[in-house]
Order: C-alpha cells, then structure tokens, then sequence
C-alpha cells in the first residue's frame, strides 16, 4: 500500500488545523489511483505528531510512506527538524520505505500556482 503523509507544522488555532485535515480530504478525493490512503500530521502543537502518522500508516500496512512537507520555506524544521524525525522513523519500520520529498515552496510548480490564483481572483 502507498500512503501519502501531508506534514504542516501545526497551530494553537484549530482552524488553521482543521484547514490542513480540509486539505488532507481534498488530496484523498483527488489521489484515487495515485495513493491507496492519504493523511496529514504535524510537526507540533496539534495531533497527530508526524511520528504518530508513520506509525499509524506502518501498522495499516503501508509499504511506501511518501512524506510531503506543506511548509512554503526550508526553514529550520525544513532542513533539520523534519529529517531527523523521518530518519528515526526508518529506523523503527526498516520495512517501509520512506520518502521526504522536497517542501512545497520548492516546486517548480508554485509559480504557475500563484499566478493562477491571482487569476482565479480576478486580477492579471
């Protein structure tokens, strides 16, 4: 099973939490074919903790756990943080494997994202 893990650093605002699990059952909706489930974890102050979300995806029987930061710079929980902990994770499920890809502000794809929301506001 191939399970995508969306991570966001999390929030005391449930809001801004609950706008990452909204974004978590869009991903689900939209990843059918491309991933057998989809959930979202948080680097603090929210549940669950991103060493919670691999864990829960190990035990549901993922073989392939794809971790994608939705974090927009390579901050430090960017470039040390988030590695650290996935590298711990390896280290419990040496069974999965477990792929951090780059942050969401490194896609080539965010220009072309930000202009088109600008359109999609009207404005050009």
């Amino acid at each position: 099973m191939k399970h995508l893990l969306l991570i966001a650093h999390g929030s005391r605002r449930q809001q801004s939490n609950d706008e990452v699990r909204d974004l978590t059952q869009q991903l689900t909706a939209a990843a059918q074919g491309h991933f057998d489930q989809v959930s979202c974890a948080f680097l603090e102050l929210s549940a669950p903790s991103i060493p919670e979300g691999i864990d829960s995806a190990a035990r549901q029987g993922a073989h392939s756990i794809i971790v994608l930061p939705y974090f927009l710079a390579a901050g430090q929980h960017v470039g040390t943080e988030i590695p650290k902990i996935i590298a711990s994770a390896h280290q419990r499920h040496p069974q999965v494997t477990i792929t951090l890809l780059p942050h969401l502000g490194a896609s080539k794809a965010m220009p072309s994202l930000l202009l088109s929301i600008a359109e999609d506001m009207g404005y050009r």
